[in-house]
């Protein structure tokens, strides 16, 4: 088997990712991978596996399914991948700014709780201090 050829089983690309073969079959449902079929077996190709592996970095970087699917079609067919990077950079950098709000919005709750937490320790000291 040539490089360019290379085949995969579910269980093969499951392993290697760490997920189930139910999440694999997941994102063939949302039409990220389009293995062919042996009988009733799945047999996934190199352009699959690197799909594959794009959909779960997506996903871990807290990416919606939308922009999946949108990020990773813009990588068919076509040989100029400036597009697809100046498209990439846009979402990476939209990501970003959620998670950076985020971070602000829990910095601002942790000091509301340890503002509220220095209020319960005070009541309780004049407490016990009756």
């Amino acid at each position: 088997m040539t490089h360019s050829t290379a085949r995969f089983a579910i269980s093969d690309l499951a392993r290697e990712f760490g997920i189930t073969p139910r999440t694999i079959r997941f994102w063939e449902d949302q039409g990220i991978l389009a293995p062919e079929r042996e009988g009733r077996n799945r047999v996934f190709t190199r352009r699959d596996r690197a799909r594959l592996k794009m959909a779960l970095r997506g996903k871990r970087l807290g990416l919606s399914l939308a922009e999946i699917k949108d990020l990773i079609g813009m990588y068919s067919g076509t040989e100029d991948e400036t597009p697809q990077l100046i498209e990439c950079l846009r979402v990476m950098a939209k990501r970003r700014e959620a998670l950076e709000q985020q971070r602000e919005d829990i910095e601002a709750m942790l000091a509301e709780i340890s503002q509220f937490e220095r209020q319960c320790r005070q009541e309780l000291q004049r407490r016990d201090s009756r």
